[in-house]
């Protein structure tokens, strides 16, 4: 077994010092020539793939599926292990969206374990006596969290799809969190950069600095009795533990402790849903994406339906025409989601007219074709009739046509920086996704509007976007990553790179990406793209930005009963492994 594993930093400077440095370790031993579309080597195997953003959680998952688990116990055993090896983002204090493929059954289902607002949550519990909005409320506090989701979501589907007990799927998470692992330098950083967030609070403290107070240094061995505790609780009593028993105690102890809204009765009335993905058609393929409360399927297929009339692959990968017409559908899918989108247990979501080839031709008429249209110029239209920033993704497939494709968080790095005292494990802060003021943008400069206010018992907004593409009725491509608003963007130059560019799997996660989010009226740029190319764009009328790295989409390609396994390299301990 060869095992993908990524080169740490940011994406290289050129394109071809992109392609040169990020191969996988079974690349590194083929002395041939480098082809064109060969600078990119996925992980293959006939039986199975994994793909996740840690090593551990990977090799886990593997385990799985060689001792005859399907895709789903995979999934639920590789979400447990995030939840301690990278404990930044994956989680059980947060919540997330899974999309579970069945070709056996021909179904596509949604699992919805999106957190939730407290009961006794209001409109303006963020804003100062002006009126006016306070980030730091919405981010930094005890009333920063929505009741958790992950557990609930996790055991669901486990229930609903796997073959292995609760219990069997947590005994790898108890093990790494009892023994303990060696630190990488991610996770080594990653203290370092949210070490104020954690200073205010005691259980913070003796989770995320060693008992002297000073770091955790590369190499050193990291265990988490606390949170080993919590989860062998939930595996000998069940998912509800989490919802009802001492696990809850200790959540609404702490909020109890800090004035926080969150009670023992808003966990034990928790429940993750089944939805139905969203659906919609690009160039012969079924895109299959999450639905409301999140944003993602929706804008995803409604910006494919802006793009399919142009030959984007005639006009090459990341041309200036290309990223222009980019550019131009994703501003005007930004712009309907600021009024739209929400959670439909609440509002009313156009989402039949904001994914009709109708509205698209209709939003595609006013894109010049070399020519960008100033944000201010572009209002959320009208979609007839009605009907964050680190996060994690996993995508998993079996060789019996169960593929599962999940993305979960605790919204900014570390959440709230608050650990459950005695629970050892983070509070997120996805209150801040909700609308704190409409017309306020939240931490990723995204506009909401009234449709995602705060209201008692909703589940916020959300651009995490698990994505499951079909052809000819069999699993294709299963993706999908972290990225907060750019979750979306990044997502959908995965499925471009793949069907509009022919590129194989690794190569379609490494290539250099663009956003446009409306407001800021900016395209944010990778490195990587030619300086001639972002010249071209600014005479069209654009404004670059050239920024850090966007997303890390740990993704599966599936072809004539060979699975391929692309692990971003824009995380360093993301890896894809098969069977």
């Amino acid at each position: 077994m060869s095992v993908s594993y990524s080169l740490r930093g940011a994406i290289a400077g050129s394109a071809l010092g992109l392609a040169l440095g990020l191969v996988s370790t079974s690349a590194l031993a083929d002395s041939q020539a480098i082809l064109e579309g060969e600078r990119f080597h996925p992980e293959v195997s006939t039986r199975g793939m994994v793909a996740t953003s840690h090593f551990l959680a990977s090799e886990v998952a593997r385990e799985v599926l060689a001792n005859g688990g399907n895709a789903v116990d995979a999934a639920v055993t590789a979400g447990f292990a995030l939840a301690v090896t990278q404990p930044r983002s994956g989680n059980i204090g947060g919540g997330g969206f899974m999309l579970i493929s069945d070709e056996n059954s021909d179904e596509v289902i949604a699992i919805d374990y999106r957190e939730k607002a407290p009961k006794a949550a209001y409109e303006t519990m963020f804003q100062d006596d002006n009126g006016d909005a306070v980030a730091e409320l919405s981010r930094y506090t005890h009333n920063a969290a929505g009741v958790p989701g992950t557990v609930a979501g996790l055991a669901l589907a486990l229930e609903r799809y796997g073959a292995m007990s609760l219990a069997e799927t947590l005994a790898p998470a108890i093990k790494l969190a009892e023994e303990g692992f060696a630190v990488p330098q991610r996770f080594v950083d990653g203290i370092d950069s949210a070490s104020e967030r954690f200073e205010p609070w005691e259980a913070s403290r003796a989770k995320f600095f060693k008992e002297d107070g000073s770091r955790y240094q590369v190499g050193d061995i990291y265990r988490q009795p606390d949170l080993a505790a919590t989860l062998k609780r939930i595996a000998e009593q069940g998912p509800r533990e989490f919802y009802e028993g001492e696990t809850a105690e200790l959540i609404a102890a702490e909020m109890e402790r800090h004035d926080g809204l969150m009670t023992l009765e808003d966990l034990a009335s928790y429940e993750a849903t089944v939805r139905e993905p969203v659906h919609g058609s690009y160039r012969g393929h079924d895109v299959y994406a999450m639905s409301p409360p999140s944003s993602g399927g929706a804008h995803i297929v409604q910006i494919l339906n802006i793009l399919e009339d142009d030959d984007i692959g005639e006009l090459g990968f990341n041309s200036a025409r290309t990223i222009h017409l980019m550019a131009e559908a994703m501003k005007r899918a930004y712009a309907d989601r600021s009024q739209y989108l929400g959670d439909t247990d609440f509002v009313e979501v156009p989402l039949a007219g904001l994914t009709s080839e109708e509205y698209a031709a209709e939003l595609r008429s006013d894109i010049a074709a070399d020519q960008a249209t100033p944000s201010a110029d572009i209002a959320p239209g009208n979609p007839l009739p009605y009907e964050s920033n680190e996060t994690t993704h996993f995508s998993i497939a079996d060789g019996n046509g169960l593929a599962v494709s999940n993305t979960y968080t605790i919204n900014f790095s570390y959440g709230s920086g608050i650990v459950v005292d005695g629970a050892g494990f983070l509070l997120n802060n996805e209150m801040d996704d909700f609308s704190a003021k409409p017309g306020v943008p939240n931490a990723y400069g995204l506009i909401g509007g009234e449709a995602n206010k705060i209201e008692p018992e909703k589940r916020m907004l959300s651009s995490m976007t698990p994505t499951i593409v079909k052809r000819d009725g069999k699993n294709y491509l299963i993706t999908g990553s972290p990225g907060g608003s750019r979750i979306i963007t990044t997502t959908l130059q995965v499925l471009m790179n793949v069907i509009d560019h022919d590129m194989n799997i690794q190569a379609a996660v490494s290539m250099p990406r663009i956003h446009h989010q409306w407001l800021p009226d900016e395209i944010r740029i990778e490195q990587g793209v030619s300086p001639d190319t972002l010249d071209l764009l600014e005479s069209m009328g654009h404004t670059v930005n050239q920024q850090e790295a966007m997303g890390a989409a740990q993704s599966i390609l599936i072809e004539d009963g060979v699975f391929y396994g692309g692990a971003d390299p824009r995380r360093s301990t993301s890896s894809a492994m098969g069977l």
